[in-house]
């Protein structure tokens, strides 16, 4: 053996190897290791001893393709900083399982053009499907129905009622949140929100409504007060109300960057909460509830399990299993629920 010889890397064994030394098809060696059924007994036992003795691994891509599938899914989103598609990408790994799926991440910034440059790479990388993430729960522009692969919709609908998009409930939550300001003893409730033309503002303000009908109260000041989503609205707006409404004992926020100016107001005028005036947010934002003093209440959004429920959507879809609920096209919701801290009531 040559100096040169000896420090030559050693070559990965292929399928072509492995073929050779069983004395079988290139095509019969990948159906005996992929566990095809039409693959005789013995041939299936020579090329799974030729691939031990020469160490051979198949290479994962090219096994997935043989399959039809490449094992990997685009998530393509506009939520600059993360804040949403972070936790819907971790839950849908979750989903997907360690080392199952791989998730190409691709951020478009707002931009439509950039968005269809990433859309064509990523089925470029023949992806087997694509979550597509938005950063407002308005409905966004469809990708269309001719794309080879299936599409979930996640945070942001689609516009097209054809498409399968999942949204947190909303509405619901606004229940949950004036239902939890009821139960801790709260019977003057404001609600102080950001910018009207968000669905978020309005489905959240609409089931606020509906608990407070139910709980038989009128919402404290007679309307919603909407405005922009920052503490510096948050903390104009609680001086506006209490202004008017002194007697105020809980101010529902509209998020949780919002309440964090209501709770500086508060500060501000001396009252103490939650004793004299309970706060509530929306959407659980550590950043911003575990800052806050006190901690602040908030309705969680629940994006991790709005990952994991997308990507279940996606592999029933990509997996062509037809049942009513991989198959149903339309708007899902899916629950929140309330995270209960120290800004509502003593002791949590």
């Amino acid at each position: 053996m040559t100096g040169t010889d000896a420090a030559s890397p050693r070559r990965a064994p292929t399928l072509r190897d492995v073929a050779g030394m069983a004395g079988v098809s290139i095509a019969t060696a990948s159906k005996a290791l992929n566990g095809r059924t039409n693959v005789h007994p013995d041939t299936r036992r020579r090329v799974v001893e030729a691939a031990e003795r020469l160490a051979f691994t198949p290479n994962s891509l090219a096994k997935a393709m043989l399959a039809g599938q490449t094992g990997t899914v685009g998530l393509l989103t506009n939520d600059l900083e993360g804040r949403f598609s972070i936790p819907i990408l971790m839950g849908a790994e979750d989903a997907f399982g360690a080392g199952r799926m791989s998730v190409f991440l691709c951020d478009a910034r707002g931009d439509a053009i950039r968005e269809q440059h990433h859309l064509r790479a990523l089925l470029g990388r023949r992806v087997d499907g694509l979550i597509v993430v938005g950063s407002t729960t308005d409905p966004r522009p469809s990708l269309g129905q001719e794309l080879p692969v299936p599409v979930i919709y996640a945070y942001a609908p689609s516009d097209d009622p054809g498409d399968v998009s999942l949204v947190p409930d909303n509405v619901n939550a606004g229940c949950l949140a004036v239902e939890h300001l009821v139960a801790t003893g709260h019977r003057r409730i404001a609600h102080i929100s950001g910018d009207v033309s968000y669905a978020a503002a309005r489905d959240r303000a609409a089931g606020a409504d509906q608990a407070l009908a139910a709980a038989g109260l009128p919402l404290a000041g007679g309307h919603v007060r909407y405005g922009s989503w920052s503490e510096a609205w948050g903390r104009s707006a609680t001086h506006t109300l209490l202004d008017g409404e002194p007697d105020v004992d809980a101010i529902l926020c509209g998020s949780d960057q919002i309440a964090r100016g209501v709770l500086d107001a508060l500060r501000d005028r001396g009252l103490a909460v939650p004793d004299e005036v309970a706060v509530m947010g929306f959407d659980n934002w550590e950043p911003m509830v575990a800052g806050a003093r006190p901690q602040l209440t908030s309705v969680d959004m629940n994006f991790q399990a709005l990952g994991r429920r997308a990507a279940e959507r996606l592999v029933a879809a990509m997996g062509g299993r037809g049942s009513e609920s991989a198959a149903r096209p339309g708007i899902e919701t899916t629950p929140c629920r309330v995270v209960v801290r120290g800004s509502t009531t003593r002791g949590a």
